[in-house]
């Protein structure tokens, strides 16, 4: 019988910014009230599927942070393995950033609008190194060269850099038989459904994931899903969350 690895994918709870509809990116915003009680719902949906994480991966953004926080303590889960990346940030979404999403729509247009946040290699105009939400003096990222912290990203972007750490750090501790949970954001977790499922440049554009809900993953031997799709712990919720999500802009 072959083998058989579990992967958790959660998206952070509603930040902030995301009960606002502004465009957030690396922007270090915190969990809306609405988005601790998400987190605590998703680990309660952990604790109830029986589902118990081995690792940690999470951001190096508070969102993400404190929502794995959250959920693990909601599930009884205490003090495992953690690793946090700059790698699984959200997408950098340039001068974007801080925007109304709603705004921005109106001023230029669907199809510009659409092309910036849902394309796959169009990125939005850079951020002035200088704006108060560039992260290029943000010491979280002092150990990073310039170059390597981005003035705008695309979901390519996104998927160059994700890759990269799920092949060093998260596929060893599954081949180890580790049950991983990774915690982040709708681009990161985006760009790596994408190389997971094999989804077209087309095709991801389709794909929006709701805040607060666990998505499980069973892996074959070469690390790719038995279940395409994966799981919701919670299929309705889901549902209704993301499209929520593919909605935004439009309110």
């Amino acid at each position: 019988m072959s083998k058989e690895y579990k992967l958790i994918l959660l998206r952070h709870g509603e930040s902030q910014w995301n009960a606002l509809n502004l465009f957030t990116g690396w922007v270090d915003v915190d969990l809306s009230e609405k988005g601790v009680s998400e987190a605590k719902r998703g680990g309660q949906l952990l604790k109830e599927k029986n589902l118990i994480p081995d690792s940690l991966h999470t951001s190096v953004l508070n969102r993400a942070i404190n929502t794995a926080d959250l959920a693990l303590n909601e599930a009884g889960i205490k003090n495992i393995p953690t690793k946090r990346s700059w790698r699984l940030n959200e997408r950098h979404y340039g001068a974007l950033q801080g925007l109304n999403k709603k705004d921005t729509l109106d001023k230029y247009g669907e199809e510009q609008f659409m092309l910036w946040r849902r394309s796959f290699d169009v990125p939005p105009p850079p951020i002035d190194p200088n704006d108060k939400y560039a992260q290029n003096k943000d010491p979280k990222y002092s150990g990073l060269s310039q170059s390597e912290i981005p003035l705008t990203e695309c979901l390519k972007d996104v998927v160059t850099r994700v890759i990269p750490y799920w092949n060093e750090n998260i596929v060893p501790e599954l081949k180890n038989g580790k049950t991983v949970l990774v915690v982040a954001h709708g681009n990161s977790l985006r760009a790596l459904i994408k190389y997971l499922e094999n989804i077209s440049d087309e095709d991801i554009a389709k794909l929006n994931l709701p805040t607060g809900i666990p998505l499980l993953y069973k892996l074959d031997e070469n690390f790719k899903p038995i279940n395409k799709g994966g799981e919701y712990l919670d299929p309705q919720a889901a549902k209704a969350a993301i499209d929520a999500v593919a909605n935004q802009g439009k309110k």
